[in-house]
């Protein structure tokens, strides 16, 4: 298939949203605002990196390269909207293959109303799959982790750990939870970003939010340092599936706090907010837990601290990082 054929290939008969003007076909996309603060992020997943074909089928590949993006919204308090994907496609990938990726995609823009808009494709030796996503949010409504204040309740959506559990079964390294081995897998392969729920959020004056994508000790230190404030943390608040709560400890806790990739939402409100926020879960059905809370910093360079069996300690940001050297 050539590349024209294969851009008719992922064009979308109808469009969703109606402020596009001009999706694919053209030298770039243009659709209307309406009024409304435009989000944009941009995450690149790479053959070899961030996944491989011993963990995840080619369906799961494109759900997931999408889902970390519209995680990103979500994080920003945004309505996903659209969507643009560069690829570099090896030889070793078959048209097939290919298509399922997108279909992957497709998948999960259907649940939200996402248009592609457009893309690039190129060939190379690995399969990189670049996805761009846009959101719209109300002027002046966007969330930021620089907006936690001394005072606020820490919380945090969904539970901790799960994707890290998938990906450790699906690389063979721990086959002792056979019985909940499904649940673990699809966190690991189908993250479901908590846009319902921030949206949910959108009526309270000031929220700070962030994705757990690289860990909540990881996510918890940009806050901190984003706001100037210190994170007060309790382990045993740290909400975990029932099955990872009886592992041990020296197995499940690193999966908590620096698994990553589970894509929930960790987030500050003022103590008076909390009930609103308990019932932004109700409403789109989502679990939430307070897990501590922010004070003031006392240094210049702002600290998270962990509480666990009653004894304080530092909890240094950990988790994925790019670009280092001595991974």
């Amino acid at each position: 298939m050539d590349e024209f054929s294969f851009i008719d290939s992922i064009k979308q008969d109808v469009y969703y949203q109606p402020s596009v003007l001009k999706g694919i076909g053209d030298d770039a996309a243009v659709f209307r605002a309406n009024n409304q603060d435009i989000i944009t992020a941009v995450d690149t997943m790479v053959e070899g990196v961030h996944f491989s074909r011993e963990t995840m089928d080619p369906l799961h590949v494109g759900y997931r390269a999408l889902a970390v993006n519209i995680s990103d919204l979500a994080a920003m308090g945004a309505v996903p909207a659209f969507f643009m994907v560069s690829i570099v496609i090896p030889d070793d990938w078959s048209a097939a293959e290919i298509d399922e990726v997108y279909s992957g995609m497709k998948q999960l823009a259907k649940e939200y109303r996402m248009d592609l808009i457009g893309g690039d494709t190129v060939s190379g030796k690995e399969l990189v799959v670049s996805v761009t996503v846009f959101g719209l949010v109300p002027p002046d409504k966007s969330r930021y982790r620089s907006s936690a204040q001394p005072g606020d309740v820490l919380f945090v959506t969904g539970t901790l750990g799960d994707a890290q559990a998938g990906l450790e079964y699906l690389l063979g390294k721990h086959h002792f939870y056979d019985e909940a081995a499904a649940y673990f897998i699809g966190r690991h392969r189908q993250p479901n970003p908590r846009v319902s729920f921030a949206l949910q959020l959108q009526a309270l004056e000031r929220v700070a939010l962030n994705d757990v994508s690289d860990g909540i000790a990881s996510e918890a230190n940009e806050i901190a340092a984003a706001s100037h404030v210190d994170l007060h943390i309790i382990y045993e608040d740290l909400p975990k599936v029932e099955y990872l709560g009886k592992l041990e400890k020296e197995t499940c806790k690193p999966w908590v706090l620096s698994g990553g990739e589970d894509f929930e939402l960790l987030g500050s409100v003022p103590e008076k907010d909390w009930a609103a926020v308990q019932q932004a879960a109700e409403a789109s059905a989502t679990r939430v837990t307070k897990i501590g809370w922010v004070l003031e910093t006392n240094d210049t360079e702002p600290f998270v601290y962990l509480y666990e069996e009653n004894k304080k300690s530092l909890l240094m940001k950990s988790g994925y990082t790019h670009l280092r050297q001595d991974r």
